[in-house]
């Protein structure tokens, strides 16, 4: 035998030694590589001895050694017919597991295709409970924040308007308007004690439930809250009752919180309330506006030394109105006046509107008492309204004339000898209709 027939020789050896270095993963191959090796061993026996080179007892050796593994010949004959027949079963089961891992692959695509429409959809099965739960929490806060600001205050934008309750104040309110529209900015109304600051934002609230603002004041609701139900604490957590308030308009949308007399809020030094960095939140959401209301003095007072706070106000001053724009007012307040009461004032309107001009005459600035600060129009609103009190007092479903001299003599808004001279004033001036008032009474006597 050449050198050629055992380089060939040797690369058979060196592929059954590679095969005999994993018996156990393909029992046939060893058995067809065993038989390999006996013809081996044959050509090696009619070979010259003289012939053999070192190369063929490295191969001897490595003979040697895989002879060892003859003795498992038989086991591995036996263990044939078992390794046919679990090849049959796995290649069925392979086939089985193909035919699921195909089925799967087309779950998971028919899944990504579903995941990439709910993508595109932001929405998945998979978060639909989340979702839900979600919602239904977030609908359960805000209408638990709803009941809250119904509880503490009062909707001005639901609320049922007679007339337009801030006539005469088209400039205050479109400046109020600007402010609001303005990003990071809430409003503060400034002026006289009764000038009629709570009546703009009335007005405002009016117009937006006559969708008479801008678009992007449109759907908004406006809330008084009282000063006295923001301050203090809840007895029963402890936490400061404006706190637990800001905490619940959090959860609200498009809504403008109106505060009266909001220096009370502020810090006088000693039991400083941060009111400004309570609500800044608020402000800074932009859907949420903040409208506030105090006095001249106040606000020198008290605001100005809060930096924050001024920082994040802008100011509306509201000037007192004239003689004719209390008469306007008067006229578009009385009516009112009258479905509160269920009462009606007598007379045309000719003689309402004097009336009207009788009582501003008599209340004004040099007139009024000083210490009760009151002002236009709200010093003749609380003369008017007290003769309409006077008139449900005797049960009588008209105010007259005579109501309107007992609300005027009564009064405590004016000096005693101002009453005593417009007492004469109003006997001259309504001369005819308190005699026309005094021939009726008589007659119905009779």
């Amino acid at each position: 035998m050449d050198n050629d027939s055992l380089v060939i020789d040797d690369e058979i050896i060196d592929d059954n030694s590679e095969t005999l270095e994993t018996p156990k993963d393909n029992y046939l191959n060893h058995n067809i590589n065993l038989k390999n090796l006996d013809n081996s061993l044959d050509n090696i026996e009619n070979s010259n001895s003289n012939n053999i080179s070192d190369d063929e007892d490295e191969v001897i050796d490595i003979i040697d050694d895989n002879s060892k593994f003859n003795d498992n010949d038989e086991i591995i004959e036996n263990n044939e017919n078992n390794e046919n027949n679990s090849n049959v079963e796995n290649t069925e089961n392979n086939e089985d597991n193909n035919t699921i891992e195909n089925n799967e692959d087309n779950v998971n695509s028919n899944n990504n295709e579903n995941n990439n429409y709910n993508e595109d959809n932001e929405y998945t099965k998979i978060d639909e409970k989340k979702v839900t739960y979600n919602l239904d929490n977030n609908n359960n806060n805000v209408e638990e924040s709803w009941n809250i600001l119904n509880q503490y205050g009062e909707n001005f934008s639901t609320k049922e308007y007679v007339t337009n309750p801030a006539i005469g104040r088209d400039d205050e309110i479109k400046q109020l308007i600007v402010t609001l529209l303005t990003p990071e900015k809430s409003a503060i109304l400034v002026g006289k004690p009764g000038i009629g600051k709570t009546a703009i934002v009335e007005g405002l609230g009016y117009r937006i439930k006559k969708d008479e603002v801008p678009n992007a004041l449109k759907g908004y609701t406006i809330f008084k809250l009282n000063t006295a139900s923001l301050t203090g604490v809840i007895p029963e957590t402890n936490e400061l009752r404006i706190q637990y308030i800001v905490d619940h308009i959090k959860n609200l949308d498009k809504i403008m919180i109106f505060i009266d007399e909001i220096h009370t809020l502020i810090g006088n030094g000693e039991n400083t309330l941060d009111f400004a960095n309570i609500i800044k939140p608020l402000i800074d959401r932009g859907t949420i506006k903040v409208i506030g209301a105090t006095t001249s003095d106040e606000y020198n007072r008290y605001v100005l030394r809060d930096k924050a706070f001024v920082r994040r106000f802008q100011r509306i001053d509201v000037s007192e109105p004239t003689r004719e724009m209390v008469i306007q007012i008067m006229m578009g307040t009385y009516p009112k006046f009258e479905k509160k009461m269920g009462l009606k004032l007598k007379y045309t309107d000719f003689i309402k509107e004097n009336i009207m001009a009788f009582i501003t005459d008599a209340t004004t600035e040099y007139k009024r008492v000083y210490e009760t600060s009151i002002r236009y129009p709200d010093i003749a609103l609380t003369i008017l309204q007290q003769a309409f009190s006077y008139a449900s007092f005797d049960n009588r479903q008209e105010v007259t004339i005579r109501d309107i001299r007992k609300a005027i003599q009564t009064t405590k808004l004016i000096y005693p000898d101002v009453i005593k001279k417009e007492l004469e004033k109003f006997n001259v001036t309504f001369k005819d209709v308190y005699l026309m008032e005094t021939k009726q009474i008589l007659k119905d006597e009779v």
